[in-house]
């Protein structure tokens, strides 16, 4: 039985059509991803469907107990409530009796001699037991814990907005719902609790509509496609892989129609002009017939979106980051990093959310003074800087009219000249919308046009903070395609990784307190790696000498020590034994279930257990090398 119908819904904003007269079913256990350029109106569908605004026309059609959770792009938090209360905030019984059982368990933690709060405890226990929560309660905090927050009794105020992001998508998560509306989940959360997420929502039971621009998220968890374009729903089966097949075979078809369309007004406007001595009736149907061919629309001609500006000559000497250090809160981010960045370089730059990522970008361009070292910029450097905010857009200003102030004609590679309106449309803005007051316009289309006007600075070195988050899957292939062919340096923060596998050739990792390394290779290379535990392919930057001269070589090791010989003749032992320990901890924490302490501390032995488990892969694959060179050595002597 289908969970939800929606029939002929229509919808504008202002002067524009977003829908019109579109239909839909959504059925049970569909994973709908729902794409399209920025301000086609995907967000606006998306409140339809969860209740929160009503089409100008249409209806939907479900029943009275369905319920939808909605998780928008900018989620509203209770502030003065604590993780735990926003988390298990809601009407529904399961969330009533895990609101009472953790009052009641906090209350008796204050004092455990209190009669009655131990009795409050008994009786939320039995309501637990009752509405069979304890598995959704244990549910609950694990979520709360691999999207990174462990203080469940903080207050909403006092988190980051990345936190407070993170809260809501568990709320999201662990509300009962048929269906679960998803805004742009992945912004603002890093590579780790992106690919747990996409695990999660793998096994989730109820029905998926996400807006998403990470292209490999959508392809790993959507079964279907629904593409909004030009007021019109297109529907594919399949993931996003399957959509691009399908949508290109679409668009051909239709260009055919055309053409057929087209043959035939030709040789019916040739009749008409012929003025035949027909009977009037029938000439009256072949102009009637004249008239409809005219007034029907054809495909909209698809804008050239591929473009290469043209940039500032750039010289040898780039960036160079010489001892630099800097400090957060008393923490410090990096000590006495060096960094050269090379003519022609594509660097991508990760890590976890608070890391220093973005400092380190603004050191490069001069934004922020490092606490010790210092920065040399090369004269010819030309810096375009694309940050997370839409720096000196003025609301009140016309499209055309903020772009032409950045520049009125710009040249591309070959030499040839493009004006702002131009270009413009070749940046998916037709020329109707160009004379839009910015404030009209939705926060994609504002990146959008923000980002085209840091491109259209003609820059030799791009500076991209982020650049994934609130452009649509079309605008970033757009800028991908532009950055192929573009002659300068590119660094990029972005957690996006396609975006990275599209555009870098090589990282810096920000590791866990303990420096940066580089690494040559795209992101998903260097995850591969880190799954097969290969340190060979890595170098850790803080000890990088970026002098000309060559390494002294150490001289040829004719046999392991006494020491490492010892280590390697157990360490596959050790590496058993420590996997089956981490099975037996795995057990203890599924039996642990509505225990949380209990499945905690098996939780944090679990991750010691990996650690060591890791460390030892990685001491194996390093004795085992070693031994491959000592044999090929003693096989050539």
């Amino acid at each position: 039985m289908s969970l939800l119908r929606a029939e002929h819904l229509h919808q504008t904003f202002g002067d524009k059509v977003l829908f019109n007269d579109i239909s839909f079913v959504i059925e049970n256990k569909e994973r709908i991803g729902l794409i399209g350029v920025n301000g086609t109106g995907k967000s606006s569908l998306l409140k339809i469907i969860a209740n929160i605004d009503t089409a100008e026309r249409g209806k939907l059609y479900h029943s009275n107990q369905l319920h939808i959770e909605y998780l928008p792009q900018a989620p509203e938090l209770q502030e003065d409530l604590s993780v735990l209360e926003q988390i298990y905030y809601g009407d529904s019984t399961i969330m009533k009796a895990m609101r009472h059982y953790e009052s009641a368990l906090q209350e008796l933690e204050q004092n455990s001699e209190d009669t009655k709060a131990q009795e409050k405890l008994i009786a939320a226990q039995q309501q637990m037991d009752e509405n069979q929560a304890w598995e959704a309660n244990t549910t609950a905090k694990q979520v709360l814990m691999r999207l990174g927050i462990s203080d469940f009794t903080k207050k909403v105020k006092e988190l980051s907005g990345g936190q407070k992001k993170r809260i809501a998508i568990a709320k999201a998560l662990i509300q009962p719902a048929d269906i679960l509306i998803m805004d742009e989940p992945t912004n603002h959360l890093d590579n780790e609790s992106i690919e747990w997420l996409e695990s999660y929502l793998a096994s989730y039971r109820g029905s998926l509509i996400l807006v998403t621009h990470d292209r490999y998220f959508l392809n790993r968890v959507t079964n279907r496609i629904y593409e909004l374009d030009q007021g019109n729903l297109y529907v594919y089966d399949g993931n996003y892989e399957l959509f691009l097949e399908k949508k290109a075979e679409r668009e051909a078809l239709e260009e055919q129609d055309e053409v057929k369309r087209q043959n035939i007004l030709r040789t019916e406007l040739a009749w008409l002009k012929r003025g035949p001595k027909a009977r009037g009736t029938k000439q009256k149907a072949r102009v009637d017939r004249v008239e409809n061919l005219k007034n029907q629309k054809g495909p909209t001609q698809k804008q050239e979106v591929d473009f290469a500006i043209g940039s500032t000559r750039l010289g040898k000497k780039v960036i160079e980051a010489v001892e630099i250090s800097k400090s957060f809160g008393g923490q410090p981010l990096f000590t006495s990093f060096d960094y050269l960045v090379t003519p022609g370089e594509r660097l991508g730059i990760v890590g976890a959310n608070g890391s220093g990522k973005t400092t380190l970008l603004n050191i490069f361009a001069g934004k922020t003074e490092p606490d010790q070292g210092y920065v040399e910029t090369g004269s010819t450097v030309r810096i375009g800087y694309y940050s997370q905010e839409n720096e000196n857009l003025d609301e009140n200003k016309r499209v055309i009219e903020y772009i032409r102030e950045v520049a009125e004609v710009v040249q591309t590679i070959e030499g040839k000249e493009i004006t702002a309106e131009q270009m413009l449309e070749r940046f998916l803005f037709p020329r109707p919308l160009q004379w839009n007051y910015i404030y009209r316009l939705s926060g994609g289309e504002r990146r959008r046009l923000y980002l085209l006007s840091v491109l259209m600075e003609e820059p030799n070195v791009l500076f991209l903070d982020e650049p994934t988050n609130d452009l649509d899957t079309q605008t970033l292939s757009v800028l991908e395609n532009y950055l192929d062919q573009f002659p300068g340096v590119v660094v990029t923060v972005s957690h996006d990784r396609y975006f990275l596998d599209r555009v870098v050739d090589s990282l810096l990792v920000f590791k866990d307190g303990t420096g940066i390394e580089r690494y040559q290779g795209n992101y998903s290379q260097f995850m591969e790696d880190q799954k097969g535990n290969a340190p060979a392919e890595r170098t850790t930057v803080q000890q990088e000498n970026h002098s000309p001269e060559a390494p002294t070589s150490s001289p040829p090791r004719k046999k392991l020590s006494y020491k490492e010989k010892q280590e390697w003749e157990g360490m596959e032992e050790k590496i058993d034994e420590l996997e089956k320990e981490k099975e037996q901890v795995q057990t203890e924490i599924e039996k642990a279930g509505s225990d949380f302490e209990k499945a905690q501390e098996w939780m944090n032995k679990q991750k010691e257990i990996e650690e060591e488990l890791e460390h030892a892969m990685e001491r194996w694959t390093e004795l085992s090398l070693l031994m491959e060179e000592i044999n090929e050595q003693t096989q050539h002597h």
